[in-house]
């Protein structure tokens, strides 16, 4: 069990409106850690809600979940707020970036809010997010000065300010050209085989996919299959 990031067992949730559906199924997952997952499957077929139950954003589901040996099923808001800060990383389709922040600030905001380093250790640490992901030299622009795929690597060195063990991402590279996709995947791998962070990831994009360590299928709300990348 050392070496499993998250483990999810028995995740049911259904949407009730306008009539009670089941969206997932009896789901039952776990990642390694260090390990790099593409979930995949049609739209609508319940990928992106189960991401946001492995995240913890989304509570009202049946089944357990485990977040580093941690159970996060049945906390209160506050404790969820707090391991997700401590321990999950999430990247949107779309950056959500503060346009009127800097890129520097808008990385440190995490941190900050954790609360455990000072702002001087905050700010250095941020800048050197920003180095690894190629974008230092824009930490003192505003936000919406830069490109799409700029914005999205602030986006992903904001959520890795923390450390966290996993990083989750919902489309990543949804709004991405093919040539920063590609600089957004080899940043996922360099964090897994590196820095043996763990990456989650709901994507439509076949190649993305089939480029990272498992690929998971789902298809009306359950898991079809589990096959490993060569």
């Amino acid at each position: 069990m050392a070496d499993i990031a998250l483990m999810a067992t028995g995740i049911t949730k259904y949407f009730h409106d306008p009539v009670t559906t089941p969206v997932l199924k009896n789901i039952a997952i776990d990642v390694a850690k260090g390990e790099f997952v593409s979930i995949v499957g049609k739209s609508g077929c319940g990928k992106s809600t189960l991401l946001y139950v492995l995240s913890t954003m989304d509570r009202d589901y049946e089944g357990n979940l485990e977040i580093n040996g941690v159970k996060a099923t049945g906390r209160s808001l506050n404790d969820l707020a707090q391991l997700r800060n401590e321990s999950i990383g999430f990247v949107f389709q779309f950056h959500y970036l503060l346009p009127d922040f800097n890129c520097l600030k808008n990385v440190m905001i995490p941190a900050l809010r954790l609360g455990k380093l000072s702002y001087k250790e905050v700010e250095s640490k941020a800048y050197e997010k920003l180095k690894m992901f190629g974008v230092e030299d824009q930490a003192l622009k505003r936000a919406d000065k830069l490109s799409g795929g700029q914005q999205q690597r602030v986006a992903i060195a904001r959520a890795l300010i923390n450390d966290p063990a996993i990083i989750m991402g919902d489309e990543p590279t949804g709004n991405l050209d093919s040539k920063n996709t590609g600089i957004v995947f080899d940043l996922f791998q360099k964090l897994t085989q590196e820095f043996h962070q763990t990456i989650i990831t709901v994507t439509h994009d076949e190649d993305f996919a089939r480029r990272s360590d498992r690929i998971i299928e789902m298809a009306d709300g359950e898991i079809k299959s589990h096959g490993r990348n060569k």
